[in-house]
């Protein structure tokens, strides 16, 4: 096979469906835009599990004199000295599930309050003594919150046990949210692309179906007809492609590192890297070479029948 007469063949075919091959190329670079940007939350998602996982504790609150008119669980009265020590020493027997424990006074928790909300008008007038004691437990497995829930829940002195975990599980369950809708309408859109596609070939083989049938007379095999068709259709999908990545990695620098400047206003989150953004450019390159050259050989197959 000549590859000048293919070339050439592939050249006319674009010319010929300028305004298809075009949005082939836009809803191409669009879907695989929407797919890559989807694996990379993903990978987002992962990195601030492993990171906010690592660093979450699970506290128990113990009563104060304010609890025992109001909490049903403190009915007994504000947490005496020594069932502040017994809780202490039933976490030191748990040392196969438990990493470190950090008291927490009314008085640090109270300074704790006012770093974080002393702007707010309940910071006003709050006491040190109307704060809570905890301790903050950090678990060597996050998975193993229950287990000081069952132990420490109900006990005397003790308000309530809470897993920040849950409070993050929620988050992450949005993002999650969030990361399906994009690959449903990643996966809408690439169909959209796929009729797109088989339409622009069979618009473009029945506009040269003279040559073609000159072609099957002087004894041109199947494939060698098909080819500039097929290359058509891989040469649209490469460019959307190429735009798609360009997105991706457009998206990342201005949303992350400048523009948005996510990274140094959102301090507390750890964002991926570029090496996410790089190991999908491959699979996007690849995928927009692939889908559009089976996308149009099946159809010259099916409709064609060259």
């Amino acid at each position: 096979m000549r590859a000048q007469f293919v070339m050439s063949e592939i050249g006319v075919g674009l010319r010929r469906n300028l305004t298809m091959t075009f949005a082939v190329i836009v809803s191409v670079a669009l879907s695989l835009a929407l797919f890559g940007g989807s694996l990379m939350m993903s990978d987002q998602v992962s990195t601030m599990k492993g990171y906010w996982y690592d660093k979450v504790n699970v506290s128990i609150f113990l009563c104060n004199k304010s609890d025992a008119q109001s909490d049903v669980n403190c009915a007994k009265g504000a947490a005496t000295e020594d069932q502040k020590k017994q809780i202490q020493a039933d976490l030191g027997k748990m040392s196969a599930i438990v990493e470190k424990v950090t008291y927490e006074s009314q008085d640090t928790a109270y300074k704790h309050y006012k770093e974080q909300f002393g702007n707010s008008p309940l910071a006003t007038s709050l006491t040190p003594d109307q704060m809570q004691e905890s301790y903050r437990i950090k678990l060597k497995d996050p998975q193993k919150y229950q287990v000081i829930a069952t132990a420490f829940n109900g006990r005397a002195g003790v308000q309530s046990v809470q897993d920040q975990r849950s409070i993050l599980d929620n988050l992450f369950q949005l993002l999650n949210l969030m990361n399906t809708a994009a690959l449903f309408l990643m996966a809408l859109m690439l169909f959209v692309a796929l009729l797109l596609i088989i339409n622009t070939v069979r618009v473009s083989a029945f506009s040269r179906r003279r040559e073609t049938g000159i072609m099957r007379l002087v004894g041109a095999s199947g494939f060698y007809i098909q080819a500039p068709f097929i290359m058509e259709a891989a040469v649209a999908g490469l460019i959307g492609g190429g735009l798609a990545c360009v997105f991706l990695v457009l998206g990342r620098y201005f949303t992350i590192d400048h523009g948005m400047a996510l990274s140094s206003k959102l301090t507390l989150i750890n964002f991926i890297g570029w090496d996410s953004v790089l190991t999908k450019l491959p699979l996007i390159l690849a995928t927009s070479v692939l889908m559009p050259s089976l996308a149009a050989f099946f159809a010259l197959r099916k409709y064609l029948k060259v």
